[in-house]
């Protein structure tokens, strides 16, 4: 047996994957906040739980930090799984090397609420925090898999809204393209250990409801990208949604948005999620910290001029 980090990750989901099978979806979504807990408590930063826009969120603050800066994550999970417990120690993660204060929200989840229960929940939580005094220049949003494609969806809704934009967004595997006709569908089939074309068919169905994947907030790829603000995308090699990450990055560029993406090799789907034993995991998520603070450093430099 190998032993790289990346292919005992990959041994393990193999083995979780045969253990979900069979599970209710009650069971699989304890399965997946076990996930986290199973790395031990989040290290190096302060854990609240509060309401925000009518739901729960949990924020991550580094220890001893008094910053300003807020990021807004929403989780992954297919839009049927995950919560902020499920995410907590990827979350905790980033607050501490952004420096900043990480809302981790509970958007509701399909099937018990399909399109656009997600979306608006998105919206209305940037919302709040614009409600609470946090400036946009002191804001970001970010999320993987499913919760990077709400976040893209988020930020058209708040652009169309006429809210002002955060600072950045980040983006961890996005899910951008519900309509399942990505090329890497069939090119990374085999490289991919987490998500197979009817797995993540069946989230699609249950998140969509009656609504088209066509939709352009269900599938921000499809969508007008003008006006966005700096996107910075993370994406593994082995994963069928390769393709999502790298169309999007075309468009995005395209509509002048100021969009950056890094594929890794091997890496598989939100391998940042598994820092705690995999290296690239880690030197990831302090790139996107690292990214974030840039960010916001030049906001506020453009904003004592």
């Amino acid at each position: 047996m190998s032993t790289e980090p990346i292919d005992q990750v990959i041994a393990m989901l193999q083995g979780l994957a045969l253990a979900e099978e069979n599970m209710s979806l009650a069971e699989r979504r304890a399965s997946m906040d076990n996930m986290s807990a199973a790395f031990g408590e989040p290290q190096g930063v302060t854990r609240e739980t509060v309401e925000l826009a009518g739901r729960s969120a949990e924020i991550f603050r580094p220890m001893g930090s008094e910053t300003q800066n807020t990021l807004l994550y929403l989780h992954g999970g297919g839009y049927v799984v995950g919560s902020p417990t499920s995410h907590a120690n990827l979350t905790a993660r980033l607050a501490v090397v952004s420096d900043a204060a990480v809302v981790s929200f509970d958007y509701r989840l399909a099937p018990e609420n399909p399109y656009p229960a997600a979306v608006e929940d998105g919206l209305a939580a940037y919302r709040a925090l614009l409600g609470q005094g946090i400036a946009a220049d002191h804001l970001a949003i970010g999320g993987d898999s499913a919760g990077g494609g709400l976040t893209f969806a988020t930020l058209l809704k708040a652009r169309d809204a006429g809210l002002p934009m955060p600072a950045a967004a980040i983006a961890l595997s996005p899910w951008t393209d519900l309509t399942g006709s990505s090329a890497t569908y069939a090119t990374r089939l085999e490289a991919d250990p987490m998500i197979s074309p009817d797995t993540i068919g069946a989230f699609a169905k249950e998140y969509l409801g009656t609504a088209s994947a066509d939709d352009p907030f269900a599938s921000p790829l499809l969508a007008d990208l003008n006006g966005l603000p700096p996107i910075f995308i993370q994406v593994g090699d082995a994963e069928i949604l390769l393709d999502d990450s790298r169309e999007f990055e075309k468009k995005a560029r395209a509509a002048g948005v100021d969009c950056k993406l890094e594929i890794w090799d091997r890496m598989i789907h939100v391998f940042q999620a598994f820092f705690p034993i995999l290296p690239e995991g880690d030197e990831a998520i302090v790139r996107l910290g690292s990214y974030l603070k840039t960010r916001w450093l030049q906001k506020a430099k453009a904003g004592a001029i």
